[in-house]
């Protein structure tokens, strides 16, 4: 893994945390654990909490003072114009059988679950840009990139859906 900062290894496992959160819901099984570590008030749990909300701020600032739009493509013209002009990799992080359904032809598959595995097939000295069917896991992916030093990563979150939708050419 290629960190630049140690935050930035603390931000992505947070990011990814969240997600993780998000994704479950409430489980009662997982809830009364976190109640009873809620309850604890020893100077260890303060101090977490003291460099969470140092860390909640930081991420916070970090996250405003990105421009608006900054690592997406927000249209399906601006992405055929991105492939005519500079051939981007375009990466399709859905799963495999996702993409043998239909994909934007040209497109190499990389499931998200599976992209630091694959690495090395991501070049950082040309445009690469990342879809998926909802624009969820290609943003995940474009996070999780840019934390990787990879500079040179966009998303597509009109995705697939849009692409289809817009009568564009599918390969299967």
């Amino acid at each position: 893994m290629r960190f630049r900062t140690p935050i930035q290894a603390i931000f992505l496992g947070l990011a990814l945390g969240i997600f993780l959160w998000l994704g479950m819901g409430q489980n009662p099984i997982l809830a009364a654990p976190l109640e009873a570590l809620a309850q604890r008030t020893d100077s260890a749990i303060v101090s977490a909490q003291q460099d969470f909300s140092a860390l909640e701020s930081a991420v916070d600032q970090y996250l405003m003072a990105m421009p608006k739009g900054y690592y997406t493509i927000s249209k399906v013209e601006e992405l055929k114009s991105l492939m005519a002009q500079r051939q981007p990799l375009l990466v399709d992080v859905r799963s495999p059988s996702e993409y043998r359904l239909g994909h934007i032809p040209g497109a190499t598959n990389i499931p998200l679950q599976q992209m630091a595995r694959h690495l090395d097939q991501i070049p950082s000295d040309r445009p690469v840009v990342l879809y998926c069917s909802t624009g969820y896991r290609s943003a995940m992916g474009v996070m999780t990139l840019h934390l990787l030093n990879y500079d040179n990563v966009q998303g597509f979150p009109p995705s697939f859906a849009a692409w289809q939708a817009a009568g564009e050419a599918i390969a299967q």
